[in-house]
């Protein structure tokens, strides 16, 4: 008998760890365990931010393009032909198709499209490290330190991915894609220090976003798990899950938070894999080779292209990392390195999507966002490089009913600081949360701690609007 009781203990204490891990192993669970990390139960979703109003909405979804390491503001979006040559660099600038607005030599494509785009050049903020660059500009907030060597915590600000997610699952979202979605990696420098706040921070690892962790260019490239394992057959199937119901149903487990994600996740997973609508839209060799060619045959052209096929199929918030990690650290040959490697590519994937998301009817209601940690130093260093410069830094924004042909903001004569119209990541925030329709300072989310913290506490830059 004694025998007996140890051998109980031991079952309902391990049973889900066997289940969790005979799931993943034949059903290809463990991936969709991260995908269906997003779906929330009903007490996720504190009382004030379920009845809090809600605007009138002019977007549904966005897409940001992130730059991590940070783009040369200067030699893109705010060049300055008449200061010193130690300034202004290599490039020149030329006219768009809006008069009087001027960019920069690299992005003759863009020019072509500047009545649809919205320049804000007086962005800035206090951090120079890449991890907490990024987290300011993607949480709207600093970071306790300025530091690149950080990591997420579950006690982390959530950034406005994050948050949108959360605001989708609040309002009930329920698309066959995950709500949030990064491609093909996460904001980091390096693969050792990942941004905080980019994940489900405080609200929980449910809200973590779904990320690609694989290059979408490669070949025969696939999410693994999103389908059923082709020695499996629904049969099988279902005769696994009426194993596991009945395992379920024979010992009683206490309660918690991580028993329920289990099953919640684990509901959604099966029912999932028992159709092909996520690994359909996952799968790029469904768009014709043309199309594919149109965006670039690279990881940056095949994210956008990804980005396209997941708002079309419901997702709210896809980032598009333009790495591999601090790529953008253009500290030593700013010049040769943004005409050669870095710029062409990224243009190229830029154009195609807005151009993709306009032919399709998507672009008025899809806000996409391009922006990266900060800008760089306005003075050229020795090694023909800038360095960080958090003081005041460029974005572009277009789509979801921003108002395009505009620049928002003056630098000074150098680019070092703001001169007309500072703006802050939190006012960005503002402005992407009142474009999908969130009154966001009257929606609060909690801390572990359980203190109420209003979505965002930016203004919003109502040129944009």
């Amino acid at each position: 008998m004694r025998r007996l009781a140890a051998a109980k203990q031991k079952y309902a204490s391990s049973r889900r760890q066997w289940m969790t891990a005979t799931g993943a192993q034949v059903a290809g669970l463990g991936t969709l365990l991260q995908f269906w990390n997003t779906i929330a139960q009903a007490d996720a979703f504190p009382a004030d931010a379920a009845t809090s109003s809600r605007a009138t909405r002019r977007a549904k979804s966005v897409i940001m393009i992130f730059n991590c390491g940070a783009p040369s503001h200067l030699d893109l979006w705010d060049m300055k032909p008449n200061a010193p040559s130690e300034i202004r660099g290599e490039f020149q600038p030329i006219a768009t198709n809006v008069p009087g607005i001027e960019i920069s030599e690299l992005l003759p494509e863009v020019a072509k499209r500047m009545d649809k785009l919205s320049i804000v050049r007086t962005l800035h903020h206090t951090h120079g490290g890449h991890n907490s660059g990024m987290h300011w500009s993607i949480v709207g907030k600093p970071y306790r330190i300025d530091s690149t060597l950080i990591n997420p915590s579950r006690a982390d600000i959530p950034s406005f991915g994050t948050l949108i997610n959360w605001l989708a699952q609040r309002d009930g979202y329920s698309g066959n894609v995950p709500p949030y979605v990064i491609t093909p990696s996460p904001h980091c420098d390096s693969t050792k220090y990942l941004t905080p706040g980019q994940f489900g921070g405080c609200l929980g690892s449910r809200f973590d976003p779904f990320v690609l962790n694989s290059d979408p260019n490669a070949k025969g490239f696939q999410v693994p798990g999103l389908q059923l394992d082709a020695t499996i057959t629904q049969q099988r199937l279902q005769d696994r899950r009426s194993l596991l119901s009945s395992l379920d149903g024979s010992t009683h487990l206490a309660a918690s938070d991580i028993t329920a994600d289990i099953d919640v996740q684990r509901a959604k997973a099966l029912g999932l894999i028992s159709s092909n609508a996520a690994s359909e839209v996952f799968d790029l060799s469904r768009e014709p080779d043309s199309v594919r060619d149109r965006y670039g045959r690279h990881s940056w052209g095949q994210s956008h292209l990804l980005a396209r096929r997941l708002i079309e199929a419901g997702s709210r918030f896809v980032t598009t990392v333009n790495g591999p990690s601090i790529t953008w650290d253009t500290h030593k040959d700013n010049f040769n390195q943004m005409k050669n490697r870095l710029v062409p590519p990224m243009e190229k994937a830029y154009v195609a999507l807005l151009d993709d998301l306009s032919e399709r009817g998507l672009l008025d209601e899809t806000l996409v966002i391009w922006m990266g940690d900060f800008g760089r130093t306005p003075v050229i260093n020795k090694d023909a490089g800038r360095d960080h410069w958090p003081q005041c830094y460029s974005m572009v924004l277009a789509g979801g009913g921003i108002r395009g042909g505009q620049v928002v903001g003056e630098s000074d004569k150098t680019g070092a600081r703001p001169f007309v119209r500072p703006v802050t990541p939190a006012d960005v925030h503002a402005t992407v949360f009142a474009a999908l329709g969130y009154d966001a300072q009257h929606i609060n989310y909690h801390m572990t701690d359980g203190r109420p913290i209003p979505v965002c506490d930016g203004s919003v830059i109502h040129e944009l609007m």
